[in-house]
Formats: structure tokens, sequence, C-alpha cells
């Protein structure tokens, strides 16, 4: 994987604009060879009433790191829609977590990911499969 997005602006994730990203903190770390990995920091805005990360929060770092690993294979070129996408949360979290993903199969337009959710310590967090389906850009970003 290669990181050449190391440097872009706080609402794009790998080449694209996405304001979401920025509202969530979340940066891209690498991508390339069918995969993608992006960190989310914590902040206490995103915490459930217990103070752990809140699964919507989570939700949010996988679809978008799940929809980057679709298009690692050309990530300026292609956008993503979220076809389905299916969650298994396996542990709390309660500070800074990490995202990577893995495209097991891509069709002319549809793209089946994998992905988790690991802490800093390594444990894993969350679990999540999706199918997304490319949309190739008419514009530069």
């Amino acid at each position: 994987m290669s990181t050449p997005f190391h440097d872009e602006p706080a609402d794009h994730l790998f080449g694209l604009p996405m304001p979401m990203v920025q509202v969530f903190g979340l940066r891209g770390e690498a991508i390339g060879d069918d995969r993608a990995r992006v960190r989310m920091p914590f902040h206490a805005l995103h915490t459930n009433s217990r103070g752990d990360v809140h699964g919507g929060a989570l939700a949010v770092l996988l679809d978008c790191t799940l929809a980057s690993a679709a298009r690692a294979h050309d990530p300026v070129r292609f956008g993503v829609l979220t076809v389905d996408m299916t969650l298994h949360f396996v542990a709390t979290a309660s500070g800074e977590v990490v995202a990577s993903a893995v495209c097991e199969r891509r069709g002319r337009s549809l793209c089946f990911v994998r992905g988790e959710v690991h802490d800093a310590q390594g444990t894993l967090m969350a679990l999540a499969t999706g199918t997304f389906k490319l949309a190739e850009r008419t514009t530069s970003a």
C-alpha cells in the first residue's frame, strides 16, 4: 500500500473531497493493492453515554474505509456508493481506532469488501462486510 495522500486537506479522503471525514477527523493512512487503512482519533463528541466510541462513529469509519478499499485500484478516478454493509461490534473502544479493509472482488461495477477496526493495543473492535458500486467521477477532485 502507498501513502501518496499524506498531505491532503482535512476534508479529503484519498484524493476525494468528503466533508464528513473532517467532522470525524478521519485520516487516510494507506491505499493500494485493493486495501485501505484509515485512522479515527478519539473525540468526546463521538461517544455514547458510557464514554465509549459510539457504534455509529465506528460505522462511519468502516463505511469510509471499505469504500476506499473498493476504489483502491484508482482512488481519484472512482467514487463509490454503498449498496449494503453489515457490521458486527465485538468490543467497546475508548480511544483512537484504526480501520483496515480489503476488496475481495471487484467486478465492472460492484465490489465486495471486508474490514476490521482495532484499538491502539490491537484489540478487535468491529468487523464489517459491504458491497459497493463504483461510480466514475466526471470531474477532478
